[in-house]
């Protein structure tokens, strides 16, 4: 098993397809069924299925495609960071966002690194944060901001911004605050249990002895807010949920106290890999950026 083989297979894997692969990749078609067959004779097992529309992978190939695809990375994150050491911070670094945080850090980032680091290519995935969380433990991401991450040794977390929770209702005259004892009454449109607000008004609901009324699982926050236009219950968000999707001036936020309750925004990291120049020039855009454009 050698690099040109996983990618070689990488490629088949994403196309789904030999002859696509081999137009990619500027190689003969029988050649990289070759080097895709000499790699499942070296590990005794079929990596992928052949059907009438092109390839599948097995579960064998799924489980080999995941930890291809960071072991390439890690190899070009590699050479990038030995370019970077000889001048300026350079290569590609991928980093993750929550879709909230990507719709307001998205174009300022971008602005930040065509003005400081000309030389460096960011690719920006939006995911949950339990998803940006699994990607940076993964390898398929650098540096990301999550919110609310559970403990993990696989990565290092570093608290840049606090926010309290609030109950979302359509705009009209209510009281500003509601207390946690008040919320069990409440119909309530929340994300599932994945997502990390979820998990942080499940935790605390339960400190509080408060069952919550829960009417509607939507992960998607624009979604839930039409929902709650539309009279169908109400959510628990961050007034920076609100101003990401441009939807604070038609909802009042009711500030959730007794206890107050806030939701952290973290700076997240592989605790397992060294962090390249890039990465620490990116680390520092991103808690400018938090500090300047969500502070």
């Amino acid at each position: 098993m050698n690099l040109r083989q996983l990618e070689y297979f990488v490629r088949v894997a994403e196309l789904g397809s030999f002859s696509k692969a081999a137009m990619v990749l500027d190689i003969a078609q029988p050649a990289l069924s070759r080097q895709v067959r000499l790699l499942e004779t070296d590990l005794r097992v079929a990596l992928l299925t052949r059907n009438g529309r092109g390839v599948a992978l097995t579960e064998a190939g799924r489980r080999l495609f995941e930890h291809s695809v960071g072991i390439l990375q890690s190899v070009e994150r590699a050479a990038e960071d030995l370019e970077s050491a000889r001048d300026e911070p350079a290569g590609r670094i991928v980093i993750g966002l929550p879709p909230s945080v990507g719709r307001r850090l998205t174009l300022p980032l971008v602005e930040a690194f065509r003005r400081t680091l000309p030389k460096a290519r960011p690719a920006i995935v939006e995911g949950l944060s339990t998803h940006v969380t699994e990607w940076i433990a993964g390898g398929r991401v650098d540096v990301g901001l999550v919110h609310n991450p559970e403990p993990s040794p696989a990565i290092e977390v570093t608290p840049l911004m606090d926010e309290p929770l609030g109950l979302v209702v359509p705009a009209g005259d209510y009281p500003p605050t509601l207390l946690w004892s008040e919320l069990g009454t409440v119909p309530l449109i929340l994300p599932e249990r994945s997502h990390a607000m979820r998990r942080l008004l499940e935790t605390q609901a339960a400190l509080a002895g408060v069952r919550l009324k829960v009417v509607m699982e939507v992960s998607s926050i624009p979604s839930i807010l039409d929902l709650v236009a539309a009279g169908y219950g109400s959510a628990v968000l961050t007034q920076t949920a609100l101003v990401a999707w441009r939807r604070s001036g038609s909802f009042s936020l009711r500030r959730l106290v007794e206890p107050a309750v806030t939701s952290t925004l973290f700076l997240a990291v592989s605790a397992h890999k060294p962090i390249t120049p890039l990465g620490r020039r990116a680390m520092a855009l991103l808690r400018d950026l938090v500090r300047t454009e969500m502070g």
